[in-house]
């Protein structure tokens, strides 16, 4: 059983499992707040807890996974050349959203940790909140963060846009699929963008461009902030 538990194959299996049953779920129960990542965290979670498996067994596998998520992130950049001629007619104002989207999702983690007295470890490696994982975790470790605490804030960042995405579209009613796949690239990563893919190829590309916009606008954020 111990071999079976430290091997790769078994949170490599455990993970895709749940995503599946997640995407299962979903199809079934047609609600914004369901996502097959929320559900297959949580399921992953729940299985450790209850198993008694320790974390690091599952990370044998995981590890592996995380090291997917550079490869993966090029791949979306497929999307984006399928839209080039729209990114060339909106280049402005989609750099201009992303920047001041950087900036603000930067400065409210300062603002916030100042006003709750967080160490400045919590500061740094929640900064990069809003840049997907790749990136992020480079950046934390330039301001000399803690990576596993920006992952961690990273999914959780990813998360919250995917389940409010939708609900916010509609509220405020914004219908431009431009807008939709920036706000959702910028505020939400990769996990946005796979949402916004969802709502159409338009919203899929600019979520796209978006993330590497939004990576680049938030280094030089960081730079300027710390």
């Amino acid at each position: 059983m111990n071999t079976i538990v430290n091997s790769p194959m078994f949170g490599i299996a455990l993970t895709f499992l749940a995503y599946e049953f997640g995407i299962l779920v979903t199809r079934k129960v047609r609600s914004p707040l369901l996502n097959p990542m929320v559900i297959a965290a949580a399921l992953c979670i729940g299985f450790l807890q209850l198993t008694g498996i320790p974390l690091a067994s599952y990370q044998v596998g995981g590890d592996f996974l995380i090291m997917l998520i550079f490869p993966a992130t090029t791949c979306i950049a497929v999307s984006v050349y399928s839209k080039i001629d729209l990114l060339k007619r909106h280049f402005v104002p989609i750099v201009v959203g992303c920047t001041v989207g950087a900036a603000t999702s930067i400065g409210s983690v300062i603002l916030l940790a100042k006003w709750l007295g967080l160490p400045e470890i919590l500061t740094v490696s929640m900064a990069p909140k809003s840049v997907t994982t790749a990136i992020a975790i480079e950046i934390s470790a330039l301001l000399q963060g803690q990576p596993s605490l920006t992952v961690m804030a990273v999914m959780i960042t990813g998360i919250t846009g995917v389940l409010s995405a939708p609900i916010l579209i509609k509220l405020f009613r914004i219908t431009d699929p431009i807008i939709q796949g920036v706000a959702l690239g910028t505020s939400s990563h990769v996990i946005g963008t796979a949402k916004a893919l969802e709502l159409g190829q338009t919203q899929g590309a600019m979520g796209g461009i978006s993330i590497f916009i939004t990576g680049l606008a938030t280094v030089g954020v960081v730079a300027l902030a710390f």
